[in-house]
């Protein structure tokens, strides 16, 4: 498939090294040469230095036979001129837009992006999906990362192993042995800063980060199994009064279990907005680093601290002090991903990266068809996949011990009929099942191919 890539930073650089792999024919537009440089001396794309927006680069980066364009630059204006170029011009037919400001992504306003006016396919709003992330991981306090599957059904959890799990040293293919009932399956091992799909023999070790599938009922048993206490989210502080700290103090405000909300907001005229549209929470307006606004937010009390402000070192700081004033839990938004390492060090529990969250709802559009969803782990390092069995695939009737899959690809669940259930080598994967899998980003291909859903396929 032939894929114009509009704007060659994080998000844009880490598509297109998605794409590229699965040797698809990709070009990245951007402006700027250094990073177009980037992109071509790294990775098997081609590069043009233009304004994405005008017809005669994207002219010359492919678009009369392109099949898709993703408009990720930093601005909302120049990403919609070019899905409305790709579509008036080249009549590209899928187009996907990055929009930032919320002002354009007001439902009342739909109809703009009909066809016959603004034709965007797909829009793509990081700060939506960086809310929806951080209230993933409020419903798993203590997982490190989490993403749902199969219409919430299963989830994904990411699991600090510390001293107090009860199952450090146990070859993985006695969980099933001392768990016979739990719906849960390690899929992913990362052991001294590598990732890797597990064998049933391997065992779990002090410091492993594992990433479990497991079913939704089951997610408190899980943790509790691997030494993670389960409690109820009582009182919630959010630093941070912008787009994402305002979606996730509205989400709280609607659920069903009453949770104290407090939010800590720089700006005033943002503090002021941020009040004027909550209507149980309380907006407290100052620096979210001063201690005594902390201890006046009764952050000691807090049973989670999420830090979502626009400013990396300012989130980071504020976590590690909510931690010492008492904070159970402290949640960090990073853009910058080479401050991930220092997450453990710092005593930090969890953190969202807007990029990687963008990037894993790109791929969910991009192999859209069959494949359901995809989310992007680490740093693009695997990625597991909901992909429905077509009756052509030879995998379909085919039992999982016979299914060819790579070294690196696990079967975390499959769901038969609406019924989610735990996998293993005797089951029989049939037409129309959904199957979640954990796959290391070398082997998506051969997963796509095994399941004939590849984007060549569409």
């Amino acid at each position: 498939m032939k894929v114009i890539i509009c704007g060659a930073g994080q998000v844009g650089w880490q598509i297109a090294r998605h794409l590229s792999s699965e040797r698809n024919d990709v070009t990245v537009v951007d402006n700027n040469p250094e990073l177009i440089l980037r992109a071509t001396e790294t990775l098997d794309v081609n590069g043009i230095t233009g304004h994405a927006s005008y017809p005669e680069v994207l002219d010359r980066a492919g678009a009369r036979d392109a099949d898709m364009i993703i408009a990720a630059t930093h601005s909302d204006e120049v990403n919609m001129v070019t899905c409305q170029v790709a579509h008036s011009v080249f009549s590209i037919q899928r187009k996907i837009a990055r929009l930032r400001s919320q002002a354009y992504l007001d439902s009342s306003y739909s109809d703009l992006y009909r066809r016959d006016h603004m034709p965007i396919d797909v829009k793509i709003s990081p700060e939506r999906e960086v809310a929806e992330a951080a209230l993933q991981r409020i419903k798993s306090p203590s997982a490190f990362d989490t993403e749902s599957f199969l219409d919430g059904r299963g989830h994904l959890l990411g699991i600090k192993i510390d001293e107090n799990c009860p199952v450090v040293n146990t070859p993985l293919r006695q969980l099933t042995d001392l768990f016979s009932t739990l719906q849960a399956i390690v899929v992913g091992i990362r052991r001294d800063g590598t990732l890797f799909a597990p064998a049933p023999g391997d065992q779990i070790f002090v410091g492993d980060d594992c990433y479990v599938f497991a079913k939704t009922e089951d997610i408190n048993r899980t943790m509790e199994i691997f030494g993670k206490e389960t409690r109820r989210l009582e009182r919630v502080v959010i630093i941070g009064g912008g787009n994402v700290g305002l979606f996730v103090a509205k989400a709280l405000e609607s659920q069903p279990e009453r949770v104290r909300v407090k939010v800590i907001e720089r700006d005033r005229k943002r503090a002021e907005v941020a009040a004027d549209a909550l209507e149980r929470t309380i907006v407290l307006h100052g620096d979210g680093l001063s201690a005594s606004l902390l201890d006046e937010a009764n952050v000691a009390s807090a049973d989670v601290v999420l830090a979502l402000t626009d400013d990396d070192k300012t989130n980071m700081l504020v976590s590690v002090r909510a931690k010492q004033m008492g904070a159970k839990m402290s949640i960090c938004l990073t853009n910058d991903p080479t401050l991930t390492p220092l997450m453990g060090p710092l005593d930090i529990d969890a953190y969202l990266n807007p990029r990687a969250t963008t990037v894993s709802s790109i791929l969910r559009h991009i192999r859209h068809g069959k494949v359901r969803g995809v989310y992007s782990i680490g740093d693009a390092e695997a990625e597991m996949i909901e992909a429905q069995v077509l009756g052509t695939s030879p995998i379909a009737g085919e039992r999982i011990r016979d299914i060819p899959f790579p070294e690196g690809v696990l079967v975390g669940g499959v769901m038969k009929d609406g019924q989610l259930i735990k996998p293993d080598g005797s089951t029989r994967i049939e037409e129309n099942d959904i199957l979640v899998l954990f796959c290391m980003s070398a082997d998506v291909p051969e997963v796509e191919r095994l399941l004939q859903v590849s984007i060549d396929f569409f």
